[in-house]
Parts: C-alpha cells; structure tokens; sequence
C-alpha cells in the first residue's frame, strides 16, 4: 500500500510544478541573469551620482577591448563573454522543455519566420529613432551618462563581435524578461497588467546605469514589448526588433562616432 507521502511526492510530477517550484525557479533564473545585472546596475548609479561632475560628463562603457594591444586574445574574451551570456537562456529552454511546454511556448522558434521579421523590423523602425532622440535629450538635460556603445580596436572582427553582441543582448533579454517571465508570473496567478508592470521595471532597471533617461528610456520600451508579447504571445519579433535596435546603435556608433556633431562621445 501506497503511504500518504508517497501519494504526495508521485503528484509533484516534472510537467505540473507546484506554485512554490515555479517562484523558486523564477527567483534563481533572475539571479542568475538580469535580476542580478539590475542590482549591479543600482549599484552602478550610486556610484555614478555620488561622484563629482554630471552624469553627462561620466561615460557608460557597453563593448569595450578585454584584452588592448592583444587582438586575438580580444577576439577570444569577447566571444566567450557572448557566449557564456546566454548560458541562462539555455537555463530557461531547458526548464520550458521538463515543462513539457518547450521554446514555442513563447514563440522562440522558426514556426513564423514572415511575421517575426515582418513585425521585428516595423517595431525597430518605430522605436529607433525615438529612443535615439530621447537618449539626447535626456542627456543635455543631465539625466544621463553619455553611453560609448562600442570602444573595440579597429580589428577584423570587430563589426562581427559588435553583431554577435547585441543578438546576444536581444535574445537573453527578450526571452527571460518578455517571454519567460511573463510566462511564469501568469502561472503564479499574476494579473497582465501587474506581470507586464514587473517585466518592464526590470528592463529599466538593469539600464539603470546610463541614468535616470536609461531606465525611463528602456522602462518604456519595456511597457510595449511586453504588451505586444501578451497580443501576440510571441518573443520572435522582439528579438528581431532589439537585434536591429542595438545593431543600428553599435555599429552606428563606430561609424559616425567623432565624424557627426550630433552624437556625443566620451
């Protein structure tokens, strides 16, 4: 005869995680990630606003040599930071697949190639040049760190390392902070608005470095991805979009970085 605890265990099956099982798992994917890059982030604007000067006179540093002088040891370092950066997305397919509900549970997949590229480039179109004009003002007004998205050394690799690096950056966010996030808090019972509230003060938060206009700038940005993954139910075009955002953002910079009076450098 079955006991009462053997009873209780059979039923804590792999597929139907319990409530506690799926905060817990929640709180150590976050840790793991952007939850701990937000508290680095706070940390960061601490540092940033207790020092002397403005903030636009300070600089946000985002892809910069790990190695000067030493080119392929360069190359390597910055692929290894790409690569180990998505060890947690692998964390989270991992967990959507012992689910049973896997990747195409929130649209990472190939299923609709058309209408994530379709959707992706629309959405980078509308929010690019926004974002561009905000990040300026903000700036004058010193709201914000003058953001340098790339100070790489004239390399071979270096607008390939500068494209790795921001698909890198648009799938690890868009697939924890959008998809996966937003996934698990409807499973625990989170209302829409309040689970698209908590993924975009996340984003804002881990870009809270570059300043207050970085958080309000990236909150912002998070409000719409969020809302139209819960239209949509599909991290696809937002990763298409974000790629394109941070591509225009860093190889933009290196090109017309010191050439156009318009864009502030360090």
């Amino acid at each position: 005869m079955r006991t009462e605890a053997g009873r209780v265990a059979g039923s804590l099956r792999l597929e139907d995680p319990s409530r506690r099982v799926f905060r817990d798992e929640t709180l150590i994917v976050l840790a793991l990630s952007l939850g701990a890059s937000a508290v680095s982030s706070l940390i960061s604007f601490v540092g940033s606003v207790t020092r002397p000067g403005g903030l636009k006179d300070q600089a946000a540093n985002l892809n910069s040599s790990a190695a000067p002088g030493r080119p392929w040891l360069d190359l390597a370092w910055q692929l290894f930071g790409v690569a180990t950066s998505l060890v947690p997305v692998l964390l989270v397919l991992h967990l959507l697949t012992r689910e049973g509900a896997g990747p195409r549970a929130i649209g990472f997949d190939l299923t609709r190639p058309r209408f994530d590229l379709t959707r992706g480039t629309l959405l980078a179109a509308c929010i690019g040049s926004a974002g561009l004009a905000f990040y300026l003002v903000s700036r004058a007004a010193g709201m914000n760190l003058t953001v340098v998205p790339e100070s790489l050394p004239g390399e071979w690799w270096k607008f390939p390392v500068l494209i790795l690096s921001a698909a890198e950056n648009s799938v690890l966010e868009e697939v924890i902070v959008v998809g996966y996030l937003l996934r698990r808090l409807e499973q625990l019972g989170w209302t829409p608005v309040a689970a698209l509230l908590a993924s975009s003060v996340l984003r804002g938060s881990y870009h809270l470095y570059q300043g207050v206009g970085g958080f309000i700038g990236n909150l912002v940005m998070g409000v719409v991805f969020a809302f139209l993954y819960q239209r949509w139910r599909r991290v696809g075009p937002l990763v298409v979009a974000h790629t394109l955002l941070d591509i225009g953002a860093f190889v933009g910079y290196a090109l017309l970085a010191g050439k156009v009076g318009w864009l502030p450098t360090a």
